[in-house]
């Protein structure tokens, strides 16, 4: 696999920088990459990591069966409850404080919803990464996150170390997803090192240097703001006055082509 750049790196995108689109009635995403009919040659991944869009679904909104393929697909809700169902016999409601993994393999077909009844949106981060692994059945898994008293808890991984932990399996075998906490002015715990890192505030915010020492250029972020890292930038990053909920991609190779 390609190695990481040589030069190190805390790329900046703000929310409101993302491509916004209304695929459905109710429905509104918020890209991050190149998406559908949306594309940038400059901008189609980062590390192994293809997508990663903001949801809102309105009551009675959602999005009807479609098929994936090759795929590691995880969700995490922010707000609502999320109603899935694939062609596999797999359903499942998301929930704040749930981690959802479908792994679409040789191919699935889902359909994904505002759960019936509902009274208000569900607002969900949606994250896809490229297997290492591929034409496998398709898995899925649900899980309720029982959070680190440290503020570094593990949602998903691939890697070996992690085996036997509680976190939902990936089939990517140099991957996993943290999610990261910290109370009000505190810094973050020391975060996992790796070749690429992609952060995405969802809570709170965080101010932080793009390099080690005072060379480094103060920069701030705020819920939907992501941050795409490589080597040892991101330095002495610190929760607000509200502190900070963030998910951390740890990716130790990119995207593989042929």
């Amino acid at each position: 696999m390609t190695e990481a750049p040589a030069r190190p790196r805390a790329d900046l995108r703000r929310t409101a920088e993302r491509y916004r689109s209304t695929p459905a009635e109710g429905v509104e995403t918020r890209h991050a990459f190149s998406f559908s009919g949306h594309y940038d040659p400059r901008n189609t991944h980062f590390g192994a990591l293809l997508a990663c869009n903001e949801e809102l679904l309105a009551p009675g909104a959602g999005f009807d069966e479609h098929k994936h393929r090759d795929t590691e697909i995880l969700t995490w809700v922010l707000e609502g409850a999320l109603a899935h169902r694939d062609s596999r016999g797999h359903g499942g409601v998301v929930r704040p404080g749930m981690v959802q993994h479908l792994g679409a393999g040789s191919g699935v077909t889902h359909t994904e919803r505002n759960v019936g009844g509902a009274d208000g949106p569900v607002r969900f981060v949606q994250m896809w990464l490229q297997p290492d692994v591929f034409d496998a059945p398709p898995v899925y898994g649900l899980r309720g996150v029982e959070r680190a008293a440290d503020g570094l808890t593990l949602l998903a991984s691939g890697l070996a170390r992690d085996a036997g932990t509680p976190a939902l399996r990936l089939r990517r075998s140099d991957a996993a997803l943290w999610l990261v906490t910290a109370g009000p002015w505190q810094p973050l715990p020391e975060l996992p090192a790796a070749a690429y890192r992609y952060a995405h505030l969802t809570t709170g915010s965080l101010g932080y240097r793009t390099v080690p020492g005072p060379q480094g250029g103060g920069r701030s972020m705020v819920p939907g703001d992501s941050v795409r890292i490589t080597g040892d930038a991101f330095a002495a990053p610190t929760a607000g006055e509200t502190g900070a909920e963030l998910l951390l991609w740890e990716m130790h190779s990119p995207v593989s082509y042929g």
